[in-house]
């Protein structure tokens, strides 16, 4: 009788603890997701953020522009128009014409990743790899930080090389570029809109997946940061020995997820 009870009253705790775990679960998938997104209509979508100045260093522009576009009015349009002086080690002189979203200036903060975000892009550059020696040209299509200082001080980029394929850089720490899968033989359409999507996950043994046009392009293993989305920035950013080049982007969408 008395094992009968015991048994009873075992059945009920492993209920009443199933029950529990059931309800947290589907608390914390029920929790509100943030989000982010512009179809770059009005400036005032990065209101409280930092946006490069007009004719960076002289030579980098931007505007919105209605002249391509993917959706509404209006993409925002940047350009170059001659090169910069080399950088340096203490001197950072990369072509810069971009709005920057500052998360943490929300009124939602800072995200938590994982988090899918989608752009579309259009561009027109040409990129070489050196012949001396030095920084082959790149372009970078997306720049991500946990930082919520103005150092940006680690950070994970979608990257365009002079071979035209889109890359994961800063992976595993900043610096590295080691990759679990990077295409060899799906290179980027110029002169066309193409859809990018992104998914970063900063967690514990987390990664990121890029898909061009819904082709997985490039998937790493990222590591050496906390698990926060607090800034990022599109537009133009690009090498400074680069004498021109244009770019639009549209139809950002910047999203908290549960998984991939």
């Amino acid at each position: 009788m008395n094992k009968m009870i015991g048994i009873n009253i075992l059945i009920l705790i492993i209920a009443m603890f199933s029950t529990s775990c059931e309800k947290d679960a589907t608390e914390t998938n029920n929790i509100e997701k943030k989000e982010f997104k512009s179809s770059f209509e009005t400036v005032d979508d990065f209101s409280g953020f930092y946006i490069t100045p007009q004719g960076h260093m002289g030579t980098t522009f931007q505007e919105l522009s209605d002249s391509i576009v993917h959706s509404g009015t209006f993409s925002h349009k940047a350009w170059i128009n001659g090169a910069n002086s080399p950088s340096t080690p203490s001197i950072n002189n990369n072509h810069r014409g971009y709005p920057t979203i500052q998360l943490q200036n929300t009124l939602q903060g800072t995200f938590k990743t994982p988090c899918y975000i989608t752009l579309w892009v259009w561009l027109d550059i040409e990129l070489q790899e050196s012949s001396t020696g030095e920084e082959d040209d790149w372009f970078s299509f997306a720049t991500f930080s946990n930082d919520t200082s103005d150092n940006w001080n680690r950070t994970v980029l979608v990257n365009f090389d002079p071979n035209g394929f889109i890359h994961l850089q800063h992976t595993s720490n900043q610096g590295e570029q080691i990759t679990n899968f990077q295409t060899t033989n799906l290179t980027f359409p110029q002169k066309e809109w193409v859809e990018l999507k992104m998914y970063l996950d900063f967690r514990n043994d987390g990664y990121a997946k890029v898909w061009q046009n819904g082709q997985l392009v490039s998937h790493a293993n990222i590591g050496n940061i906390t698990n926060k989305l607090s800034q990022a920035h599109f537009g133009l950013y690009c090498s400074p020995q680069l004498i021109n080049g244009t770019v639009y982007n549209d139809d950002l969408v910047i999203n908290e997820v549960s998984g991939e």
